[in-house]
């Protein structure tokens, strides 16, 4: 597994349409280029989906995600559903390892309503592979270079027994991090702390600059791990393993409410073993 990180993460691009050639210079200005979520909205129109997506996502929602999307609607946003992907990480036997991550549907946050939204490779992998390319993002995700290097990342995921799934995280309209909801329990990580059944974990990456350094990492974090815990009642905490030398991401953590629990040695970095406990929730 990629190393978390809530907050030192990697540069937007343009737009979600997915490119055929390498993924441009990370080092690049993006005042320049005309990227990131700034102050002065037109910046953001580049980085919405397509309005035919969005019907696409509207077409496909069900029941339960159009009574979501009534009590989203009371703030201007609309459910963001995608009937073309996966609907649910599934093993060869049918079990659901992660309880439908797909249908969770959109959630109110501090910050507006957040959607996890399931990764498209043929539309989502350019914008990922510019966040992997971000220079700040480099040294914990270890996933720069050409987009085939990111696409090897996602497509076993997507493809495989459904203990990991990789998501666009969509805050009010705007796709502007990549999330991996994965089963600790079932991943190498669990080899080297005290695992528990159903156990599950979370990797962040924050896409524009200027969504970091201003809380917006917690804020997410401690959204995503409260639904984790709503959405999987057998799970009794969520996990992270943040680099220890990513000091942002680890306060990140802190300050969504998990615990320091320990430092493991893990075969790519020395980890920060973090918690959120469902007992201790509604206290930190």
């Amino acid at each position: 597994m990629s190393p978390t990180d809530a907050s030192a993460d990697a540069v937007s691009a343009a737009s979600t349409d997915v490119g055929t050639g390498a993924c441009p210079d990370p080092g690049e200005d993006s005042t320049a280029r005309g990227i990131g979520r700034g102050t002065d909205n037109e910046d953001t129109l580049d980085l919405r989906l397509p309005y035919e997506l969005v019907a696409l996502f509207e077409e496909g929602r069900s029941g339960a995600e159009a009574a979501t999307a009534d009590v989203a609607a009371g703030h201007g946003q609309r459910s963001w559903s995608d009937s073309t992907a996966p609907r649910a990480s599934r093993t060869p036997g049918g079990d659901d390892l992660l309880d439908g991550v797909a249908d969770w549907g959109p959630i109110v946050t501090p910050a507006g309503v957040f959607q996890l939204v399931p990764v498209r490779v043929e539309r989502d992998l350019d914008l990922i592979c510019r966040w992997m390319n971000d220079p700040a993002v480099t040294a914990f995700w270890e996933l720069a270079g050409p987009q085939n290097v990111t696409e090897d990342h996602l497509r076993p995921q997507l493809a495989g027994d459904g203990r990991s799934f990789p998501c666009l995280g969509v805050l009010e309209g705007t796709p502007m991090s990549y999330w991996e909801i994965y089963r600790a329990d079932l991943d190498p990580l669990a080899r080297h702390y005290p695992v528990r059944p159903h156990d599950t974990g979370i990797h962040l990456l924050i896409g524009a600059v200027t969504d970091r350094g201003r809380g917006l990492g917690s804020t997410l974090l401690r959204a995503v791990a409260d639904l984790v815990l709503d959405r999987r009642p057998a799970c009794a905490r969520v996990i992270a393993e943040p680099d220890l030398r990513n000091i942002p991401s680890v306060t990140a953590f802190l300050s969504a409410g998990f615990r320091f629990s320990a430092e493991v040695d893990l075969p790519a970095k020395r980890a920060a073993l973090m918690t959120r406990d469902r007992s201790l929730r509604d206290l930190l």
